[in-house]
């Protein structure tokens, strides 16, 4: 799956538990209603609907089922990219502009994506980690 749509599936989630979830639902309908306009109203239902268990998830600290809820929007974002992959900018801007900043410090430091790319040859070796890493070698 495509890393903007993973952190942004993660960031709509988030951002739906926060003060200003308005503005969280706002951003996703706008790109429905570039690829789906006639999914608009549906969409605006499910994206209440689904705040409401957020933030039962959250009150119950029941991170499986607020992940569980990431996943099905990173789905369903997928699947706009997929109808209209010039949608990813789009996408990028919202995350950027309107999900990230309305989460608190620690849950956009785990959104955040991180991409790495390595290219070994004869008999190189390359090392990666996204945070710690450790190599004994004997």
């Amino acid at each position: 799956m495509d890393p903007i749509v993973m952190a942004a599936g993660t960031a709509l989630v988030g951002a739906m538990a926060t003060d200003g979830w308005q503005q969280a639902r706002a951003g996703a309908v706008t790109l429905w209603r570039r690829v789906h306009p006639e999914r608009v109203a549906a969409v605006e239902a499910e994206l209440e609907e689904v705040r409401g268990e957020v933030l039962a998830a959250r009150q119950a600290s029941d991170h499986k089922a607020e992940d569980g809820l990431a996943e099905e929007w990173r789905r369903k974002l997928a699947r706009l990219v997929t109808a209209n992959p010039t949608l990813g900018a789009e996408i990028q801007q919202v995350l950027d502009q309107v999900w990230l900043p309305l989460l608190p410090e620690a849950d956009q430091a785990r959104v955040q994506r991180i991409t790495m790319n390595a290219t070994a040859s004869g008999h190189g070796r390359v090392y990666q980690a996204g945070r710690d890493q450790t190599i004994n070698e004997q």
